[in-house]
C-alpha cells in the first residue's frame, strides 16, 4: 500500500469513527470515566456547612480565621488501545477482517478521549511487544496512531496476551483507562490480568467472525492455520471435527468471560457483521451508572 492510500484509508476512516465519537460516545465517555481523583484547587474562608476535615490550619493560623481546601476533579485521564495484531485478525468470512472492525473501534474510543482533552497511547501486540506509542494529546497524535493500525505489518503471527498485559504493567505506572482489543484465542493471561486490573481499568472488547465459533459443512478442505502459517487438510464433514472446532471455541469464549470478570475488568462482544456502536454504547450507559 503506497503512501496516498494508507492516506486516503486515514481519512476515510477518521471521517468515520470521528462522526461517532463526536455525536455518540463523547459524552457517554465523558460521564462513563470520570477522573483519577480530586486534585488541590484553592483556599476560600470557611463557610458554615463545610467539612472541618478540609481545614488548611497553616492558612488559618497565619489569618486567624478559619480557612479551607477546595478540590475539584482531576479530569484528565489516560487512555491505552492495547491491539492484538497476531495472525488470527486477518480473518473474517463477512465483507471485513476482523483487523478493519478492531482498526475502527479504536479509532472511534481514541477521538472520544481526545475530544475530552485526554492522553491517548497504542500498544501493538502479538506474542511479543510489536509497537508501543507514548499516551498523547490531539489530533495529529491520534491520526497516527490510526495509520499505524491499518499499515503496521507485525513480526510475529502468534498470540501472547499475558505478556502484553505484562508490559503495560511496566509502562503505565499511573492508572490508565485500558481497552484491549482482540479475537482472545489465547488462555494463558488470567494472572496477568489480574494483577494489571487491581490498578488500571480494564476493558476486552472481542472482535470475532461466526466461523471463528463453528465451521459448516464443506467436505474436506484445506486450511490454513492463520497464527503458524500453515496448510492442512481438514473433513469438515465429520460431525466429531466440528464438535471439537466449537468445544475448543466455548472454553475459549468462557475463559475470556470468566477471567475478565474474576479481575473485575468489563467485556464487550461484537461479531464483525454485527454493529459495534450498539454494543458499545450499551457498555458506557451500563458502566457510567
Amino acid at each position: 500500500m503506497d503512501t496516498k492510500e494508507i492516506l486516503k484509508k486515514v481519512r476515510k476512516i477518521e471521517i468515520k469513527t470521528r462522526r461517532l465519537s463526536d455525536h455518540i460516545f463523547g459524552g457517554e465517555y465523558h460521564s462513563t470515566f470520570k477522573g483519577r481523583g480530586m486534585t488541590f484547587s484553592e483556599v476560600r474562608q470557611y463557610q458554615f456547612g463545610d467539612d472541618v476535615r478540609a481545614i488548611d490550619w497553616n492558612v488559618t493560623a497565619r489569618y486567624n480565621e478559619p480557612y479551607v481546601k477546595v478540590f475539584e476533579e482531576e479530569r484528565e485521564l489516560t487512555m491505552v488501545l492495547m491491539v492484538d495484531v497476531s495472525g488470527s485478525e486477518f480473518f473474517g468470512t463477512t465483507n471485513q477482517f476482523k483487523k478493519d472492525i478492531v482498526t475502527e473501534i479504536a479509532a472511534t474510543l481514541a477521538f472520544s478521549a481526545i475530544q475530552n482533552n485526554d492522553k491517548v497511547g497504542l500498544i501493538l501486540f502479538s506474542d511479543d511487544i510489536e509497537l508501543f506509542i507514548p499516551p498523547k494529546k490531539g489530533k495529529s497524535h491520534v491520526l497516527r496512531i490510526i495509520r499505524e493500525l491499518i499499515e503496521f505489518k507485525p513480526k510475529s503471527r502468534n498470540t501472547d496476551i499475558g505478556a502484553a498485559f505484562k508490559f503495560l504493567s511496566n509502562v503505565m505506572k499511573k492508572k490508565a483507562i485500558v481497552f484491549m482489543l482482540s479475537d482472545f484465542m489465547d488462555d494463558t493471561y488470567e494472572r496477568t490480568l489480574k494483577i494489571v486490573g487491581n490498578k488500571h481499568d480494564i476493558t476486552g472488547i472481542r472482535v470475532y467472525d461466526k466461523h471463528d465459533e463453528e465451521i459448516p459443512n464443506l467436505g474436506v478442505v484445506p486450511m490454513l492455520d492463520a497464527e503458524s502459517g500453515k496448510v492442512q487438510l481438514v473433513n469438515t464433514a465429520s460431525k466429531a471435527v466440528r464438535n471439537n472446532y466449537k468445544t475448543n471455541a466455548i472454553r475459549l469464549l468462557d475463559y475470556y468471560f470468566t477471567t475478565f470478570k474474576r479481575s473485575g475488568a468489563g467485556t464487550i462482544n461484537t461479531r464483525v457483521d454485527e454493529s459495534y456502536v450498539k454494543k458499545l454504547l450499551g457498555y458506557f450507559k451500563h458502566k457510567g451508572r
